[in-house]
């Protein structure tokens, strides 16, 4: 299956370039999000207040053209302020399915640990399956959907932390962080008189994300690097230091950004160093750490680190000679 790389690639440095113009000098973390969009996952943006994690979702939305929706997840919310609820027209005298705010293409999921975890699982569906069922009823979602779920990981009074079910269906974690002097400065002058955001134009549209999320599929991922993939799933399962390890999704997730990092860089095939820049934003938030490690302070990442220190890597060589 031939793939236009020139097209992925001129579609992601449009889609950059734009979304730079609001969150200055973070353009790995943009790359990163940019690589969940083409792989049809969904993002979990851990970090303090301030940082720009809305900013960068409403960014993504307009910068697409995509229809914009924001939860504001607070302990008395309830699941059907989320998918929506039937209400009964007198005049048609028939019930009425009124959509709630899960039905937007991209949807901000804002302060996520902060709901009840029965409310929180009103997302499940919605991430894993593209629906969701009200009152028996199934409806799809659009396309494209994409959550983007933030959280702050420092204050934990009145939060109840995401079930292992609902963290391993965000496809990457990410840490915005703060910026550096020089473009803090920049910041300041960027908004003296207005948001960069009230002027930000649209460089794409639906239907052109959608057809390039297609062409990402087609990135060959070569026999060595799948291999590579599962020995990283497998270290992780058996490590002493981890009392649950990455599932089959996690592989799944590592073999689609893979594909979206190789086209964004211009290549049609997957490298091992693809699969090892990936494999902390996929696989970190999808680990329970022992306990015994977690009071030795050993963090998730570490651990990821660690792992990928020390397993072998496929040659390029031998990834290139499957291809050619």
């Amino acid at each position: 299956m031939d793939i236009n790389v020139q097209e992925v690639q001129s579609f992601s440095e449009k889609l950059l370039d734009n979304l730079e113009k609001v969150i200055v000098g973070k353009r790995k973390v943009l790359e990163t999000t940019v690589i969940g969009l083409l792989s049809e996952g969904h993002i979990l943006i851990e970090d303090v207040p301030g940082t720009g994690k809305t900013m960068l979702a409403r960014s993504l939305a307009r910068s697409l053209g995509c229809e914009f929706s924001r939860i504001q997840f607070t302990p008395d919310l309830l699941p059907s302020d989320i998918t929506g609820t039937s209400i009964f027209n007198q005049q048609t005298r028939e019930f009425e399915f009124r959509p709630g705010p899960i039905m937007g293409q991209i949807v901000l999921a804002d302060e996520i640990n902060r709901a009840t975890p029965k409310t929180q699982s009103a997302l499940l569906e919605a991430m894993e399956e593209n629906q969701i069922t009200a009152d028996g009823i199934v409806h799809a979602l659009p396309k494209p959907f994409i959550v983007i779920g933030t959280q702050n990981p420092i204050e934990y009074e009145g939060t109840f932390p995401l079930p292992e079910a609902q963290l391993d269906r965000f496809l990457l974690r990410i840490q915005l962080g703060y910026p550096s002097v020089l473009d803090e400065m920049n910041i300041l002058s960027g908004q003296q008189f207005s948001h960069p955001i009230d002027a930000l134009e649209t460089v794409g549209n639906q239907t052109e994300l959608v057809r390039i999320q297609s062409e990402i599929k087609k990135v060959h991922v070569s026999r060595p690097v799948k291999r590579y993939i599962v020995d990283i799933m497998r270290a992780t399962r058996e490590n002493s230091d981890i009392y649950l390890g990455a599932s089959p999704r996690g592989s799944l997730g590592l073999y689609r950004t893979g594909q979206a990092l190789a086209a964004i860089q211009g290549r049609d095939y997957v490298l091992p160093d693809d699969i090892k820049q990936l494999s902390d934003q996929v696989l970190s938030h999808r680990l329970i750490i022992d306990p015994a490690a977690r009071m030795n302070k050993l963090s998730s990442s570490q651990i990821i680190e660690e792992i990928l220190h020390s397993l072998p890597i496929p040659s390029s060589v031998s990834v290139r000679d499957e291809i050619s």
